[in-house]
């Protein structure tokens, strides 16, 4: 179960912002006709704005562009510098507009103080304080679009799908022409604990239509129609995104995972090689020489795909690219010939995590190093190294409890499940495994304790929940390839 400190709900209520009372604000301008701020510069809250509307429509770059420039119009608008580091840290993260929107509270409105405390909250992975501001932000907001969208997705991002899809969904009641809404609650409609598939892709379709010039509405409908399994239908809407974009690398990527999925891996890696070319920041671009590589398992040659992704982690650690490091590290360990080779993997993997990455968030990094440790526990449990996953376990709940962070929680209730499976006390593991709806290895876990327990009907409608988990992915390798995996791994002598 959730460790104490997140046995909260989510009460909305009011916020004493410390030193608000002696500050000397100007209130001449308001954030989307509603929310006082403190600039005098009527450009710096447009750019501010723009760049909260490209933040919601998944325009990151852009979001960074007019947050930038809503700053030079006015270098003392603390909304402006929390809006740029909020919209950067999807990307490589802005500490120093994050410090300066906080050194610049005490000259903010009351309201825009609040705005501001919760994305800085969020930027530092702060939990309590971000949900404690995002509750008082809806009580004084809850009409406001912005607020409840921007909330929402957060939420999303910290895997509370079923919380975010009801609060979107009361955005779209307000607005049903809010289109990036939709975008997200096609996703959420897949990720709830009960997916909806027909839901999902309805809200994606009409996103579509309010967007007929954009592609990310046709790369969304191709996604989610992969993790449905209409495969046919992900590549006709991937290639209707590369219509309208034929640089957009997201579906080109897109359309090489379908193609893996769908067991044409000849032409799948024609298309990861196109990605490639069409890779834009060195991130895309070892992002799709990853997938590229990690075809070779998919295809049957575990040898030749070891050996591309050790060079590719090589190529990535060089580039100092953090994202790419842990991806194809982690990848390299859960699909490593044997035990021994894994621990070594994940134990190099956790001493780069464990301190600040240049270039990588702190909440990114947590979550990283989280999902290390974890994995550190699995492969012990199928290993029968009980003490080895106890003392990882151990860590994990350190981390969780310094963290805050729900998404580190979960990692360590899961990691608990699959000790606790291994130890025969299947109630509690299933307890444990069903906080985390995202891992297909723990939602599988999760299948199998239900199944010992001899819940039958939940053990379907959770295999049911796993085959949305579609991906080409190290996860739903194993999770569909385990027999062979293991068998490879026993001939190599020590087994997993």
């Amino acid at each position: 179960m959730n460790s104490a400190f997140l046995k909260f709900s989510f009460l909305t209520g009011s916020l004493l912002l410390a030193g608000q009372a002696g500050a000397q604000v100007r209130q001449s301008q308001q954030l989307f006709g509603s929310i006082p701020v403190s600039t005098q510069s009527s450009e710096a809250r447009e750019f501010a704005e723009l760049a909260i509307e490209k933040y919601e429509n998944f325009l990151f770059d852009d979001a960074i562009v007019h947050a930038q420039h809503a700053v030079e119009k006015d270098p003392h608008f603390a909304l402006g510098y929390a809006v740029l580091a909020f919209a950067s840290r999807r990307g490589i993260p802005n500490s120093t507009a994050n410090r300066r929107a906080k050194a610049l509270l005490g000259s903010a409105t009351s309201d825009e103080q609040l705005l501001v405390r919760w994305m800085t909250s969020v930027e530092d992975g702060d939990l309590l304080p971000a949900i404690t501001r995002m509750n008082d932000l809806l009580h004084r907001y809850p009409d406001n679009k912005h607020v409840l969208f921007l909330t929402a997705g957060w939420l999303y991002v910290q895997q509370d799908y079923d919380r975010s899809r009801g609060m979107m969904e009361r955005v779209l009641a307000m607005d049903p022409n809010f289109a990036p809404v939709l975008n997200t609650l096609g996703y959420s409609y897949i990720e709830t604990g009960v997916p909806n598939p027909a839901k999902a892709v309805a809200a994606l379709e009409r996103y579509a239509q309010l967007l007929p010039s954009d592609p990310n509405p046709e790369d969304s409908l191709g996604r989610v129609l992969c993790y449905v399994g209409d495969y046919q239908a992900s590549l006709t809407h991937y290639g209707a995104a590369l219509q309208i974009d034929p640089m957009f690398f997201p579906s080109q990527v897109g359309i090489a995972d379908t193609l893996t999925l769908m067991g044409d891996y000849a032409n799948a890696r024609l298309e990861y090689e196109r990605a490639i070319r069409f890779a834009e920041t060195p991130r895309e671009y070892l992002h799709a020489l990853y997938k590229r590589d990690f075809l070779f398992f998919w295809e049957g040659n575990p040898v030749a795909a070891r050996q591309a992704l050790a060079s590719l982690g090589e190529r990535a650690a060089t580039q100092q690219e953090p994202y790419a490091i842990f991806e194809v590290g982690l990848a390299r360990a859960m699909t490593a010939a044997n035990y021994a080779e894994e621990t070594s993997l994940l134990r190099t993997l956790q001493n780069t995590l464990e301190k600040p990455v240049a270039g990588m968030s702190e909440v990114d990094r947590g979550a990283a190093l989280a999902s290390v440790i974890r994995e550190e526990v699995r492969a012990a449990v199928l290993n029968n190294k009980p003490y080895v996953a106890l003392e990882n376990v151990a860590k994990l709940e350190r981390l969780a409890a310094k963290s805050r962070d729900l998404i580190v929680e979960n990692n360590y209730e899961s990691a608990r499940g699959y000790l606790m499976y291994s130890e025969g006390n299947f109630a509690n593991a299933a307890d444990e495994l069903a906080t985390d709806s995202y891992s297909p290895l723990a939602i599988e876990q999760l299948a199998k304790a239900q199944e010992k327990l001899g819940l039958t009907s939940a053990a379907s409608l959770t295999r049911d929940r796993l085959k949305y988990k579609r991906s080409q992915s190290a996860e739903w390798y194993l999770v569909t390839h385990a027999a062979s995996q293991q068998s490879q791994s026993a001939k190599a002598g020590t087994g997993r």
